[in-house]
C-alpha cells in the first residue's frame, strides 16, 4: 500500500488528483468549526452521550454538529434524497423510470430531482433538530427562540449541506473516491483522537481501584476491533468467480474469462443508507419532543427508532439486511448482464443464453447477497450490543458503523489508485 502511495504522487496527473481530494477535504474540516449565529454550541456537550440521533448526525457531518457548525448536516439530507429517488424509480413514478432508462441524459435529470429534493428535506431536518435539541437542552442551544432565528438557523445549515455536497461531487468528478464516501471517511477519521480520548477518560482514567480489569477490557475492546477490521478486509474483497466463455473468440483469446460477483456487491452503501433512514423519523419527532416529551406515543416512538434500545437496533439491522439486497440488484443487474453477454456470445456453462442466465444471475447474487447482509448486520449490532450491555460511549457503539465506512471506502480508494496506476503502466507501454 505504501509502495502504491508512493508510485502514485510520482505521476502528476494522479498527483493532481490526491492533492485536488485533500484540497476539498480541508476546506470541508475547516468549515465544520465555523458555529451557526445564534447558537450556543457548548449546550450540546452533554448530548453527545445520550442521545443516538445525535451521534449519528455528527458521524455523518464528521464531527461538525459539536460545534453546530454550518455543515452540522453533513450529506444526510442527500442520502435520505438519493434513498428516495432511487425507490422511486422502480415504477413508482413512471417518469422517473422513464429517466432512469435515458443513461447520461436520464442520469442528469435524476441527479437533479435529488438536488431538489435534498434542499427540501435539509431544510425540514435543519428545523427539527434545532427545535428538538434546544427542548433537549433545556432552551440552551438557541440563544434567541422565535420563527426568525429558526429560519435563519435553517437557512445556513441548509446552505451547508447543499455546499458539502458541491464539494463531495468535486471529489467525485477531478479527485479520488466518491465525493460523498470521502466526507464521511475524513470525518470518521477526523474524529478518531477525541474518540480515542473519551474512551480513555471513561475507562481507564477514572478505573481507580480497577485499573487492571479496565486495561484487561480496553485490550479486549481493541482486540475486537481489530477483529472486525480483518474480517471487513477478507469479506470486502471476496468474490464468487462465475465461468464464462465465448462462442466466437477472437484469435489469441484462449484465457479463461470469468464474471466476477462479490460477496457483499452493494459494499458499505447499505449501512450509510440505513443509517440516514433510522434518522429522519428522529428528526421529525424532534418537532414533539418539547410539548410531549411525557406523551405514551412520543415515549414509543422514540423507543423504536433508537439505536440503544433492543427494538431500534433491530429495525436498524433489518434496514442494513433490506438495503443491502436492493443496492446488490442496483450495482449487478442480472437483466443487463445476461443481455450483454449474448449481445457478446458468451455464455455461462450448462446455463442457456437470455433470461435463464438471467434467473442463474439473479439467484446467485441472491445468495451472496444473504451472506453479505448477516455479515454487515452484525458487524453494525455488535458494538450496539457491546456498549449497551458494558455502558460504552456513543462513539463505541456506532464504531462498527464507522469501521465498515473507513475500511469500505479505503479500500474502494486503493482499488482506484491502482487502476489508475495500471492504465498508466499501458499508457506507456503503448507509447
Amino acid at each position: 500500500m505504501i509502495k502504491l502511495l508512493i508510485e502514485s504522487f510520482k505521476a502528476k496527473d494522479i498527483r493532481s488528483r490526491i492533492l485536488f481530494t485533500l484540497s476539498i477535504l480541508i476546506v470541508f474540516r475547516l468549515g465544520t468549526k465555523i458555529t451557526v449565529p445564534g447558537v450556543n454550541a457548548a449546550a450540546l456537550q452533554d448530548l453527545s452521550s445520550n442521545s443516538s440521533l445525535f451521534s449519528l448526525l455528527n458521524t455523518f457531518g464528521g464531527g461538525a454538529l459539536d460545534s453546530y457548525s454550518i455543515f452540522a448536516l453533513g450529506v444526510s439530507p442527500y442520502i435520505t434524497a438519493s434513498i428516495v429517488v432511487q425507490l422511486l424509480q422502480m415504477d413508482i413514478i413512471p417518469k422517473l423510470a422513464e429517466w432512469a432508462k435515458q443513461g447520461e441524459v436520464g442520469r442528469r435529470k435524476l441527479n437533479q430531482v435529488t438536488r431538489y429534493l435534498t434542499v427540501g428535506l435539509a431544510f425540514v431536518q435543519a428545523i427539527g433538530i434545532s427545535y428538538g435539541f434546544n427542548a433537549l437542552t433545556g432552551s440552551g442551544l438557541v440563544l434567541n427562540p422565535g420563527t426568525d432565528t429558526y429560519l435563519m438557523i435553517a437557512v445556513m445549515l441548509t446552505a451547508g449541506t447543499m455546499l458539502v455536497m458541491w464539494l463531495g461531487e468535486q471529489i467525485t468528478v477531478k479527485g479520488f473516491g466518491n465525493g460523498i464516501s470521502m466526507i464521511i471517511f475524513s470525518g470518521i477519521i477526523a474524529r478518531v483522537p477525541s474518540d480515542l480520548s473519551g474512551f480513555y477518560n471513561s475507562q481507564i482514567r477514572n478505573a481507580g481501584d480497577e485499573m487492571a480489569q479496565a486495561i484487561l477490557f480496553s485490550v479486549l475492546i481493541a482486540i475486537a476491533f481489530v477483529a472486525i477490521v480483518v474480517t471487513v478486509v477478507y469479506v470486502e474483497n471476496a468474490k464468487r468467480k462465475i465461468p464464462v466463455q465465448y462462442s466466437k473468440r477472437s484469435a489469441g483469446s484462449g484465457q479463461d474469462t470469468h464474471l466476477p460477483l462479490k460477496v457483499n456487491s452493494a459494499g458499505v452503501i447499505p449501512v450509510i443508507f440505513a443509517s440516514s433512514f433510522i434518522m429522519t423519523p428522529q428528526t421529525i419527532l424532534g418537532f414533539f419532543s418539547a410539548s410531549n416529551a411525557d406523551a405514551q406515543w412520543f415515549i414509543i416512538l422514540n423507543k423504536v427508532f433508537n439505536l440503544q434500545e433492543p427494538i431500534g437496533a433491530v429495525i436498524y439491522t433489518l434496514l442494513i439486511v433490506v438495503f443491502t439486497y436492493f443496492y446488490a440488484f442496483i450495482q449487478v443487474n442480472p437483466e443487463k448482464v445476461a443481455e450483454n453477454l449474448q449481445k457478446q456470445g458468451g455464455y455461462i456453462p450448462s446455463v442457456r443464453p437470455g433470461k435463464p442466465t438471467q434467473d442463474f444471475i439473479s439467484t446467485t447474487l441472491s445468495q451472496l447477497s444473504t451472506v453479505g447482509a448477516v455479515y454487515l448486520g452484525v458487524i453494525a449490532i455488535l458494538p450496539i450490543l457491546a456498549s449497551n450491555i458494558w455502558d460504552l460511549p456513543q462513539s463505541v457503539s456506532l464504531g462498527g458503523t464507522s469501521l465498515l465506512i473507513v475500511v469500505g471506502v479505503a479500500l474502494e480508494l486503493m482499488r482506484q489508485l491502482e487502476g489508475q496506476m495500471s492504465k498508466k503502466s499501458y499508457q506507456g507501454f503503448i507509447q
